[in-house]
């Protein structure tokens, strides 16, 4: 499908958006959102003139998926809240799965009729890149609640529909996981429905939230009444219990690991994964002194990597995909590091060869699919991140020697750098003896840092630092 079909559609739309402006039916979604909608579903092949309905799925197994869904116990929620408009109004309430796949679906048996005529119906998929443009699969592409009105959907078959919906995300796993939808006539739809449907999915999402929140007392009691060590994870990695420092962060990214696994974490630490009532805990892994990664990357001086009993040094492409690697426990696809390392110009092709180069140095250390670090890790810019964490600014002040990968160009090795230098120099400025100021200031970026200088040039007469601070800022 060309773009020349897309000025003729768009025609149609700003007609659309016209005859909204008269005041003759409801105000549109933002122009640009479905234009972005069409160009997406034009993209994915999606011919507007298209008679057939969306893709089906196999339906012999519906009613497992249904009782498995975690929205399956909402229905009733959302049933009472937007089953009497669907009933009093002649329209469908459709709850879909994250694919926009319809599981469920209310209203009467004319506008059923109706919605079967265009696959609005059990097992068909409406996400765009099926059926192109529509409330539910733009809603889904989008994360946020959408109205598509009649001439707005890509396939001209749907004109006659309108349709308001919003996406629901599983506070456990982070993942949108449906999309509540209410389908009608164009000329029926009242401009209240789409705030109404988002308020359906608010509401859902709360209830979603409540039981979660129920799920972790249980196991959290549970867990602290066997007094085992380890840090408590739900089913989906969230961190429960034993993190007090917040090193983990919301969430341990449980990727392809299953228990009895080894981990990588994002301090660089090795743990065990095991399963614990219905969740895991991470325990420190026995082996975890043994064949250690240590990267030496802050600092002017070049990046050096000790594995095993030798140390060497490295290229920068070779030292920025191991700190990529480390920053990234669960891995990163050879297009995934491409992207990191170059950004839109990058070339996957480059990235396997250079891997391939690196395995030759470090062998079972990086596993593939996807690229992985397997051994532990100590590395000095996540021993920073420790040190940040716990607000040690003495420990912060002897670890950090200079920014992280001065010479990188890599996109997010230059956020990684420019975010930790922001936090040392502020914890430094809090926190920090004077001496923890002047060995920042024998860094790279604190050389010529002038709210540092001065606070050194503060000091007594008789202290050299002073002197020193003084003779910068005068020069």
């Amino acid at each position: 499908m060309s773009y020349a079909h897309l000025d003729a559609y768009s025609r149609l739309l700003r007609g659309a958006h016209e005859a909204a402006a008269t005041g003759r039916v409801w105000p549109k979604a933002p122009r640009q959102l479905i234009t972005a909608s069409w160009r997406r579903s034009l993209d994915a092949g999606i011919d507007p003139e298209a008679t057939s309905a969306p893709l089906v799925w196999d339906l012999s197994h519906i009613e497992d998926i249904r009782r498995a869904h975690p929205l399956q116990p909402l229905l009733p929620l959302l049933a009472q809240t937007l089953s009497g408009l669907a009933d009093g109004t002649g329209h469908i309430m459709i709850v879909t799965d994250g694919d926009g796949r319809v599981l469920w679906r209310e209203g009467g048996r004319t506008i059923l009729r109706h919605a079967d005529r265009v696959g609005l119906a059990d097992g068909h998929q409406w996400a765009e890149r099926s059926v192109g443009t529509n409330g539910i699969g733009t809603a889904l592409a989008t994360g946020r609640p959408t109205h598509v009105y009649s001439e707005e959907h890509l396939m001209r078959v749907l004109h006659v529909w309108s349709c308001s919906a919003a996406p629901i995300t599983d506070p456990d796993s982070g993942r949108v996981i449906g999309c509540v939808d209410v389908s009608g006539t164009a000329r029926s739809l009242h401009p209240a429905t789409v705030a109404l449907v988002a308020a359906a999915a608010k509401l859902a999402e709360s209830q979603l939230a409540l039981r979660m929140h129920e799920r972790d007392q249980h196991l959290r009691r549970h867990f602290e009444s066997v007094r085992r060590p380890g840090i408590l994870l739900s089913p989906t990695g969230r961190v429960i219990s034993g993190d007090p420092s917040g090193s983990l962060g919301e969430r341990v990214h449980l990727g392809v690991h299953f228990p009895g696994q080894r981990m990588i974490l994002r301090d660089g630490t090795v743990a065990l994964l095991e399963p614990f009532s219905e969740g895991f805990l991470l325990r420190p892994s026995p082996s975890a002194t043994a064949s250690t990664l240590t990267l030496r990357f802050l600092g002017e001086g070049m990046p050096k990597a000790s594995f095993g009993d030798r140390e060497r040094p490295l290229s920068l492409r070779h030292a920025e995909i191991l700190a990529l690697l480390a920053l990234h426990p669960h891995g990163l696809t050879a297009e995934q590091l491409s992207f990191h390392l170059y950004g839109d110009d990058g070339n996957p092709v480059t990235i396997r060869a250079e891997i391939h180069r690196l395995r030759a140095q470090l062998g079972d250390a990086i596993a593939a699919k996807p690229y992985r670090l397997t051994c532990p890790i100590e590395a000095d810019f996540l021993e920073l991140r420790r040190h940040l964490s716990a607000g040690d600014s003495d420990a912060l002040a002897r670890a950090y020697t200079g920014p992280l990968l001065l010479r990188s160009e890599s996109p997010e090795l230059r956020r990684e750098r420019d975010e930790l230098e922001a936090q040392v120099r502020a914890c430094l400025l809090r926190h920090g003896c004077a001496g923890d100021l002047w060995a920042y200031a024998q860094t790279a970026n604190g050389r010529e840092d002038y709210e540092v200088l001065e606070r050194l040039a503060a000091l007594p007469a008789t202290d050299p630092r002073a002197a020193a601070a003084r003779a910068r800022l005068c020069f």
